[in-house]
């Protein structure tokens, strides 16, 4: 039975690379998948999910505008898919989050979706939330703070590493940006950048 699966972190877990392991071992058993990632990231060029480890894969990508739905049911005419992989699924519209589901429900394709929880003030994304509500099965991937325990928060930082504590919830970038903190050094680093 198809399910629609969140699995989610912070920041440096992993998360592109156990998204392109998990296509690879499908697609090594001949079976066919889809890759989807937000087309606003482009950090690796367009439609490219890449992981710090250095793996990627070209994938298609999806903005805010795109009913998921309507571009999946048209690519499962093209041939059968034994699973569909959102990346930056944090990205993701409410409404889209339901077009996935009714992927799930509707054409019976497994989705599995990896993304971030939070931003860097602590608060949902709108996609990370909607799939907190509506997914059948959620999977954390873990990451550790630099003294050691999991890693569930992430600061943002300027080029000289001051923390950042407002401004926009999506502004794209990777490690010269983002650094990824248990809640306790999280709370520390925010009073610190006020």
């Amino acid at each position: 039975m198809a399910k629609l699966y969140f699995n989610y972190s912070t920041m440096n877990a992993g998360k592109s690379a156990v998204l392109l392991q998990a296509s690879h071992n499908y697609r090594e058993n001949n079976m066919d998948t889809y890759l989807l990632t937000a087309q606003i990231d482009t950090r690796e060029g367009t439609g490219r999910i890449a992981s710090r480890i250095g793996i990627s894969e070209a994938a298609d990508t999806f903005a805010p505008e795109d009913d998921l739905f309507t571009k999946i049911s048209t690519r499962i005419a093209q041939g059968k898919l034994a699973s569909i992989f959102v990346d930056e699924a944090q990205f993701l519209t409410p409404d889209q989050v339901w077009q996935l589901a009714n992927v799930v429900d509707d054409l019976g394709v497994p989705v599995l979706c990896y993304g971030l929880r939070v931003d860097f003030q602590g608060q949902l994304f709108p996609g990370s939330a909607s799939l907190l509500a509506l997914a059948d099965e959620m999977r954390e991937v873990r990451t550790i703070c630099h003294c050691g325990k999991k890693a569930t928060m992430v600061i943002r930082q300027d080029g000289t590493g001051r923390v950042i504590t407002k401004g926009d919830q999506v502004q794209i970038g990777g490690n010269e940006s983002y650094v990824s903190l248990c809640r306790r050094h999280w709370r520390a680093a925010m009073r610190a950048g006020d």
